[in-house]
């Protein structure tokens, strides 16, 4: 971060905080490399507080600086117009992903929206806050795409399809993830919402290890996959999605239809597309959903990939 960056950061900031958005959204995203130097830094409206993310230690003084610089926003015209009133610092290169408070009081979590819902967000106690801004245009696209339909949402997290599904009008939605604390908050974030819990359904398992239960609750009319790029001895990309997406003639109606996702730069749309016609060759590439404006990227390919698929009847 040269003195140079650190000012466009500065300038960037000012401009979005002056027009500070009304829901939760990406004010700056450097990890899309469109800014030299601040590539490692990322920073979130979260409706009053402020985000933001260092992706790798930066050296002593460029920290200092950078705090400085912050802290500075946090006197200008531009943060006191826009209602801001916490801002949080994440060390996301150490591994408890430390977060400082640099102003306001600790809050543990909080709610916020995107698109008129409400989600539960954590703040300063694990490395995702629990929504990824970045999909956003996926939920848009699978709440305008529910209505009607069985859907099954893979790598569930906290359920943010789920919320837009059921919002859109999906008659059933199954959750899968293997994490029980992370399915709590999505009946949370289906709570917020006012919505019918006897249309969800959560299931705490290992996919690999439960494809009788989840096939045994189907078909399904919409299969939704969005897993992680690694996670410790429960998914690798380049090895087990490939095995997610050879069980999708198993899971799906005859004219079903897949969002499948992927957020990782090192692969493009084509790992998607050509394990799906490996794999699923009855189902055929529809369209790839645009990245939110917000979420610059230098390749488009690096950035995140969510692919429609539709049985070919």
């Amino acid at each position: 971060m040269t003195p140079d960056a650190l000012a466009t950061l500065h300038a960037h900031l000012l401009t979005a905080l002056a027009a500070a958005p009304a829901e939760t959204r990406r004010l700056f995203h450097g990890r899309g490399r469109c800014w030299p130097g601040l590539e490692q830094l990322t920073v979130d409206w979260l409706q009053g507080v402020v985000l933001v993310a260092l992706f790798k230690e930066p050296e002593p003084e460029q920290l200092q600086a950078l705090k400085q610089l912050l802290m500075d926003i946090t006197r200008s015209a531009q943060w006191q117009q826009s209602g801001a009133h916490t801002l949080l610092l994440q060390h996301r290169y150490l591994l408890q992903s430390t977060t400082e408070w640099l102003l306001g009081e600790v809050i543990e979590d909080m709610n916020i929206t995107e698109g008129g819902l409400r989600y539960r967000v954590d703040l300063g106690r694990k490395q995702n806050t629990g929504l990824f801004l970045d999909m956003r245009y996926g939920r848009d696209w699978v709440r305008a795409n529910a209505e009607g339909k069985r859907v099954l949402n893979l790598f569930a997290y906290t359920c943010g399809f789920s919320v837009a599904a059921i919002e859109g009008g999906a008659t059933q939605v199954v959750n899968l993830d293997m994490s029980s604390p992370a399915l709590n908050r999505g009946r949370d974030n289906h709570r917020l919402n006012g919505h019918d819990l006897g249309k969800v359904s959560f299931l705490g398992h290992d996919l690999f290890k439960s494809w009788g239960k989840v096939i045994g609750k189907g078909p399904y009319d919409l299969v939704i996959i969005d897993p992680p790029s690694f996670q410790k001895g429960s998914f690798l990309l380049t090895k087990d999605y490939q095995r997610v997406l050879r069980r999708l003639p198993e899971l799906l109606t005859a004219d079903g239809t897949v969002l499948a996702c992927m957020n990782d730069p090192a692969f493009g749309p084509a790992f998607l597309i050509d394990g799906v016609t490996r794999e699923a060759p009855s189902l055929q590439f529809v369209q790839r959903l645009d990245n939110p404006p917000e979420f610059p990227d230098t390749d488009s390919d690096c950035g995140l990939k969510a692919l429609v698929f539709k049985q070919n009847t």
